[in-house]
């Protein structure tokens, strides 16, 4: 197997592009979603949409097979086309399946777990905005509330931002 870096400064461009492609993905999966957005989180793990209600069953698969078929596309057009680019690699059906497939999985495992818990455990409401938030704030997101979000905060909790924040 011959495997040959041929531009260090394009493999790095082409793992940012497929990166920012893939967070694409998803946001256009949070774009098509028609419901009341409570606020957004950008940190370590991207950005992230906090809604109020539980999405279907259909949408929620969707919502992960998208950006996985995003990102292996990506990569198969990116690293086996027959277009030069920045790597080599040898055009082995096991090898083009391995890459891909591992590529799949280092970008879109967490969207598969967060649709298997969703499709066996549907929260709504309250509960789904706490469990949410306690996400979030796990993750060392910064989270934003929309207008609908801070009134939502004070209707169904009486509190704000930051003492709903301090909580977790």
């Amino acid at each position: 197997m011959d495997c040959s870096v041929t531009n260090i400064l394009g493999l790095v461009g082409f793992l940012i592009l497929w990166l920012v492609l893939f967070e694409c993905a998803r946001m256009l999966m949070m774009v098509m979603r028609n419901d009341s957005l409570i606020g957004w989180a950008i940190g370590p793990l991207g950005i992230s949409a906090l809604f109020l209600s539980e999405p279907s069953g259909v949408f929620i698969i969707f919502n992960a097979i998208f950006p996985a078929l995003v990102s292996g596309s990506i990569l198969y057009f990116g690293l086996f086309s027959t277009f030069p680019g920045p790597i080599v690699l040898p055009h082995h059906v096991f090898l083009e399946i391995l890459v891909v497939a591992t590529g799949v999985l280092l970008t879109s495992t967490g969207d598969f777990l967060d649709a298997l818990r969703d499709l066996r455990h549907p929260l709504w409401g309250e509960a789904r905005v706490l469990r949410t938030l306690q996400f979030l704030r796990a993750s060392w997101a910064t989270i934003h509330f929309t207008a609908f979000g801070l009134s939502y905060l004070r209707d169904h909790f009486d509190s704000n931002p930051t003492d709903i924040l301090q909580a977790f």
